[in-house]
């Protein structure tokens, strides 16, 4: 059974940093890519970063240059490095794995509070 677990998140000030990271275990299938989604209060969840086996990426431009996704594929696991964090990043953070057969699984979520 496919799992995802998450850590990192919590609240910090406006223009610090925190760090996500997602591990995912439960298969034998290659993940073709891992990545990052957020969901607002009120709003639909959006892609904030993805990162493929071989290293593509693919970035929110709202978060371009301030976060960096990165990935460990001996160890499954998807990180993310936010920095000069604004309130507007204020989300539940989940992460996303999918599968290359199985299709798409999602993390439990995590919150992340920046305050002004």
């Amino acid at each position: 059974q496919v799992q995802l677990v998450e850590s990192g998140g919590g609240l910090v000030q406006a223009g610090g940093s925190l760090s996500l990271s997602c591990a995912a275990s439960g298969s034998m299938f290659s993940i073709a890519a891992m990545g990052w989604y957020r969901q607002a209060p009120g709003k639909q969840r959006e892609l904030v970063a993805l990162i493929t086996g071989d290293g593509n990426t693919n970035i929110a431009d709202s978060v371009k240059g301030r976060f960096t996704i990165s990935r460990d594929n001996a160890k499954n696991t998807v990180y993310l490095q936010m920095n000069s964090l604004k309130p507007e990043d204020t989300a539940v953070y989940y992460c996303n794995a999918r599968y290359i057969r199985l299709g798409q699984y999602w993390g439990q979520g995590t919150q992340v509070t920046v305050s002004s």
